[in-house]
């Protein structure tokens, strides 16, 4: 019997089950793990020794925002830098498969281009499948991480009622689920919802109830981005989000839960909240980001039904001075006009492409309104026409009390929502899991370094049913990540956000070293997971 391709010496093994951590020898076979309790004879491929550092298996973001760029760029370093081996993508209801037509993928990559970004213009990267099954076949071999993939429910939408915001009729809902049990015979690992971006935001209640309920009959998950634009828009989200998965009689995962807003007491009622539901019975998790700072596309600034019908006519209602007017009216009753934290005026602007343009990456659109002296709104509707509808958003998000709650909650979980465009981007893209192991474990001993592993590991490997990856043992996929607990830590800031971190040296994708010494290899061995098979 030949040795090892690589053998990991001297380390602490924390195997993400939340034990604590015990010395041994980790060692990689035919990308498999096998774990011994000594050092061993047989010569290996590759010693890698571990002596003062953990040894865990790798982590698994659930929520990624790189379903497009990661075609562009499959080294992917932000996310494998970190220690990632495997992250979801096709969240936020915002996915690109099944596509009946070219047109229609075409008009949602632009439509959605300020978030996830549209690598045809930037790397001429080929955008052309379909289906489920073709867009998957697209990671194999080709990119440095695995994916898991979720169906958002716009593109199930676009194809079964159109870009309209008018109600899906029975046939159109039972159209949707058939898109959607297809896609997860192909590989998806459930359902995903934007409910700010249309046109999946124009789904009510009741058929995304219909649609969670066909993932969760086919063994998959509800992931959603709640509708923050409901009721209180404190708490009713939530409920709303709960309440789904309630009707379904399915798995219900809020993606990116954090406090919004200023209510007295705010972390805790929503943690009340998911409490309350779990002890009802419902499976109902969450996950969180570290970091105070939110990104996503310009466009989620202007109201919902400005987007109704596609780029085009969102285009055209941005000219109408009409059209400004009522935005403008709009904009102040929900507060968004005032000057401070939260405000139209603190927006940080990103990637941006006309030359005339590109001084302003990274300045915030109060900073372009004071200069071209012109109105708020105007100037935000001149903005996005001039760039195409293309333009991210970088803007105060989490208050990092509600973070350090979340993050402490058992059945809390970590997803970066990192996206991929503007010279500036939000720092959890760079620093999510380091900041988490660095300053909230080591520094401020929030939760033990073992818990949280857990919460990086077997924990999301269980939300998505991953069977062969999420924990250190024998047999299970070597899929591993080796840092330093004294000097991991993010490095990413709000003013130099693309900084990668300290402490995370050796990162094992499949097997394949994709991080050596702190250095990235240039392998590509990451895969698209199928849910089921995997």
């Amino acid at each position: 019997m030949s040795g090892p391709e690589i053998r990991i010496v001297g380390g602490s093994l924390i195997d993400g089950t939340g034990a604590p951590g015990r010395p041994g020898t980790v060692e990689v076979r035919g990308g498999r793990l096998r774990l011994v309790d000594d050092e061993g004879t047989e010569p290996a491929g590759r010693t890698i020794d571990a002596t003062g550092k953990v040894v865990a298996p790798g982590f698994i973001d659930l929520h990624s925002h790189s379903g497009l760029m990661i075609l562009a760029n499959p080294t992917h370093d932000p996310k494998v830098r970190q220690g990632i081996t495997t992250e979801v993508i096709g969240v936020d209801g915002n996915s690109y498969a099944p596509f009946a037509t070219q047109e229609d993928l075409d008009a949602f990559v632009h439509l959605n281009s300020g978030l996830d970004g549209d690598p045809r213009r930037t790397h001429k990267t080929k955008i052309d499948w379909s289906t489920v099954a073709s867009y998957l076949a697209r990671f194999d071999g080709q990119v440095s991480l695995n994916v898991a993939y979720l169906i958002g429910n716009s593109p199930l939408r676009i194809q079964a009622v159109g870009w309209e915001d008018v109600p899906a009729t029975p046939s159109q809902r039972a159209r949707m689920q058939s898109l959607l049990r297809e896609g997860m015979e192909e590989g998806a690992y459930g359902l995903s919802s934007g409910l700010d971006y249309p046109p999946g935001s124009y789904a009510h209640t009741g058929e995304l109830a219909e649609l969670a309920r066909e993932a969760g009959r086919n063994g998959g998950f509800y992931h959603t981005h709640v509708r923050y634009s409901l009721g209180d828009r404190f708490l009713d989200p939530f409920r709303e989000a709960i309440e789904i998965g309630r009707l379904a009689e399915a798995p219900a995962h809020i993606t990116h839960f954090y406090h919004r807003t200023t209510f007295p007491g705010g972390p805790d009622r929503m943690l009340d909240l998911i409490d309350a539901a779990r002890k009802e019975g419902l499976d109902v998790t969450f996950d969180a980001y570290p970091h105070e700072w939110a990104s996503t596309r310009l466009l989620i600034l202007i109201p919902i039904w400005v987007q109704a019908g596609g780029p085009i006519k969102t285009k055209e209602r941005l000219a109408d001075p009409n059209v400004r007017n009522r935005i403008r009216r709009e904009l102040q009753d929900r507060g968004t006009l005032f000057a401070g934290a939260g405000g139209l005026r603190d927006v940080r602007i990103g990637y941006l492409h006309r030359k005339e343009l590109l001084a302003w990456e990274g300045k915030t659109l109060g900073e372009l309104i004071d200069v071209t002296d012109s109105d708020p709104v105007d100037t935000l509707c001149d903005l996005l026409l001039a760039e195409d509808l293309s333009p991210n958003e970088v803007t105060p998000g989490p208050h990092l009390d509600g973070i350090r709650r979340f993050l402490k909650h058992p059945i809390g979980m970590v997803g970066t929502d990192s996206t991929f465009v503007g010279e500036k981007p939000s720092p959890r893209t760079y620093g999510s899991f380091p900041r988490i192991l660095g300053q909230f474990v080591r520094d401020e001993a929030l939760l033990s370094l073992e818990e949280a592993v857990r919460r990086m590991t077997s924990a999301p490997a269980a939300r998505l049913g991953l069977k062969e990856r999420g924990t250190l043992r024998d047999g299970a996929v070597a899929d591993v990540v080796v840092f330093d607990p004294e000097t991991v830590r993010s490095n990413a800031t709000y003013d130099e956000p693309r900084q990668f971190p300290d402490g995370i040296e050796h990162v094992i994708v499949n097997g394949v070293p994709v991080v050596d010494n702190g250095v990235h290899t240039g392998a590509t061995p990451g895969r698209a997971l199928r849910h089921g098979r995997d």
